[in-house]
């Protein structure tokens, strides 16, 4: 089985610059399920893109302006957002901050991307 090491320490956690202004931390996973904090500087843009995997994500801090299958909310730190396997999605950071992305099942792109 694919999974990483039960204990995560945040300080020991590979950071990865995955885009101008964003960065990404993978904080745990097995072959069904990731769990990834994604960071963005304030204007950082996460592209319009899609995917299999079903994405459950929660705003840790920040601003974002959010667009799922055409439809666009800001959200603000303690808010969610769900997005269905192969629903176009991409967010936009108004101000600088944190989102915990969870994924069905593991994103194998992510563990290849050092």
């Amino acid at each position: 089985m694919n999974q990483s090491d039960v204990f995560l320490s945040g300080k020991e956690i590979l950071i990865e610059e995955v885009g101008k202004g964003v960065t990404r931390q993978i904080l745990g996973y097995d072959n069904s399920l990731m769990l990834v904090k994604v960071s963005f500087e304030k204007g950082a843009v996460g592209d319009m893109h899609s995917h299999p995997h079903v994405q459950s994500s929660y705003i840790e801090s920040g601003i974002f302006e959010v667009t799922i299958g055409g439809e666009k909310q800001t959200l603000v730190k303690g808010d969610g957002f769900f997005i269905p396997s192969g629903v176009s999605h991409g967010l936009i950071c108004i101000e600088q901050g944190a989102v915990i992305d969870c994924f069905t099942p593991v994103r194998e792109d992510f563990l290849h991307v050092k």
